[in-house]
């Protein structure tokens, strides 16, 4: 399947995209009327519709074998981009959280200059591609926090299902939408707890790449949720049996 047609399978009503949508559905009718993703990209910071992200987007071609992706972007501050789904959803995140991207890009620079790229990647650099492609983060009240941290699947989502109306998840990882394109109930989210009321974030991220630290992140402080599971998200978790299945919804491992 091309990147044009894949493109075209986006539900872009889905909740999980509503922070996305604008400027996502801009972009991908460019690529549809023949547009490269990275052009696609380009074109709604030069207009104007998206702020100035602080790299350019460009052909998977720009970047040299020789050369990490994650050194390439800081050093040249070029992000390259193939013509499918995965990295048109990296643009995207890129668009909606530059701080934070161009954060993990440094931290992901620094420790492949200090270490080399490596068979294994280490805790930090390991912690940085889970949040960068697998992650979300959790605004909620504190009650909500520490169910979703000790697992309490039932308290989570049906107990304490009205504290949802003052909560919001967002969907940083990339990898994670593209799979969310075609939703089923495993899908996991990586969750980054956030100890902030909604009402005190004006700029997520901005708050985000502040409240990151590498230290922080070496230490994997996420918490797994099916987000299928997000009460609003899906029409069958409005029956509470949906959260019985315990292949799902696991509970916290014992000590």
């Amino acid at each position: 399947m091309s990147g044009a047609q894949a493109l075209a399978t986006i539900d872009w009503r889905r909740p999980w995209l509503t922070p996305l949508a604008a400027l996502g559905q801009c972009a991908a009718r460019r690529v549809q009327a023949g547009a490269s993703v990275a052009d696609a990209l380009n074109a709604l910071v030069d207009e104007g519709r998206a702020p100035t992200p602080g790299v350019r987007f460009a052909s998977q071609q720009a970047l040299s074998l020789e050369t990490a992706y994650e050194q390439f972007i800081h050093a040249q501050q070029l992000v390259p981009t193939r013509d499918n789904l995965h990295d048109f959803f990296n643009g995207l995140i890129w668009l909606h959280y530059p701080a934070t991207k161009r954060r993990l890009n440094q931290w992901q620079a620094q420790a492949i200059a200090a270490d080399g790229v490596g068979a294994v990647r280490g805790p930090l650099r390991d912690a940085i591609t889970v949040l960068d492609e697998n992650g979300a983060l959790l605004l909620a009240p504190p009650a909500l926090h520490q169910a979703l941290a000790a697992r309490q699947w039932r308290r989570l989502c049906v107990d304490l299902r009205p504290l949802w109306q003052q909560a919001r998840l967002l969907v940083l990882g990339h990898a994670l939408l593209e799979k969310l394109v075609s939703p089923r109930k495993s899908i996991t989210a990586h969750v980054y707890q956030a100890q902030e009321a909604i009402e005190t974030v004006a700029n997520v991220d901005d708050w985000l790449a502040a409240d990151l630290s590498a230290q922080r992140l070496a230490a994997k402080p996420f918490n797994p949720l099916p987000v299928l599971g997000v009460p609003g998200w899906c029409p069958e978790n409005e029956n509470f049996c949906f959260y019985d299945d315990s292949q799902v919804f696991r509970s916290a491992r014992v000590a």
